[in-house]
């Protein structure tokens, strides 16, 4: 069953109709997106919903697109036809040729950056405007992110490659927050980078909770209880691993694949990369 836009914002049927919503996409003709414009403001702006850049402008060629006393729902357009609310106020004043000046309406911090909406605007390129009541219902809502969107997303277990502190603000639901979930839904053959030095580490993830279990085992103890890499843990400290190392992922499998096939094309990559002789692994 889907969750409707109407549902999440509980506005009563007389705050609908003195409401509006805003669909916006660009910064006039051939301007930049408003997304990225969005994007380059503070977490602290963002959160507030005060990246005024993006929303309010108070016009339609002579005409208010607002009035003083309604509230306004800022969205900022994603792909696929999808919409990322950023801001919501009510209208204190319209300043001619200008952009309006608003209250926050608090209540509805939570979702500013987070709340992701699907609505087809269709060819209306030059509105972005329009009266809450005929979208509110129709709007779906995708999901409400457990974190600010930060413009990158997963994009595929062929592409997972981070940094530690990629890796580690992943785990801490700071970015990316699709990607934690993809990483548990697989087991699989991993590599860690030394950047610094060009030497790598093979390993192999095959618990309840896939690769995300075993990597986080290394964001807490750095060396995730291997031979070589407790060596360097204790020669260099664990600033070293949150500076120079990478995190990789080689092959992926479902979580009900065989861990002794998984062992077998670990094995493979090691031999393949030499890395017991000229890397890392101990066995």
């Amino acid at each position: 069953m889907e969750l409707m836009l109407k549902s999440i914002l509980g506005l009563t049927h007389d705050q609908i109709r003195n409401s509006k919503i805003e669909l916006n996409m660009r910064d006039g003709s051939g301007g930049d997106e408003y997304l990225n414009i969005w994007l380059k403001h503070s977490d602290f702006e963002k959160e507030e919903g005060l990246c005024t850049d993006c929303s309010y402008w108070g016009w339609y060629g002579k005409h208010k697109n607002f009035y003083p006393g309604q509230w306004v729902f800022s969205f900022v357009r994603m792909p696929a036809d999808e919409w990322l609310m950023i801001s919501a106020a009510e209208i204190i004043e319209v300043p001619a040729g200008d952009r309006a000046k608003v209250r926050i309406l608090e209540t509805y911090k939570p979702f500013f950056g987070r709340l992701i909406i699907k609505y087809y605007k269709g060819q209306k390129f030059a509105r972005y405007v329009f009266n809450m009541e005929p979208i509110v219902s129709d709007a779906v809502v995708k999901e409400i992110l457990p974190c600010l969107y930060n413009g990158r997303k997963f994009e595929g277990y062929d592409r997972v490659h981070l940094s530690y502190s990629e890796l580690q603000a992943v785990f801490d639901g700071k970015i990316m927050p699709t990607y934690l979930e993809a990483l548990k839904k697989i087991n699989g053959v991993y590599c860690l980078t030394d950047w610094k030095t060009g030497k790598l580490y093979i390993g192999s993830a095959s618990g309840e909770e896939g690769v995300a279990q075993r990597w986080r085992n290394y964001l807490d103890s750095k060396h995730g209880d291997n031979r070589k890499l407790i060596e360097l843990f204790n020669k260099e400290g664990a600033e070293y691993f949150e500076k120079h190392f990478t995190f990789t992922l080689i092959e992926y499998f479902g979580l009900s694949y065989d861990p002794v096939k998984i062992i077998a094309r670990e094995n493979y990559w090691k031999e393949c990369l030499d890395t017991r002789r000229h890397g890392y692994n101990g066995n």
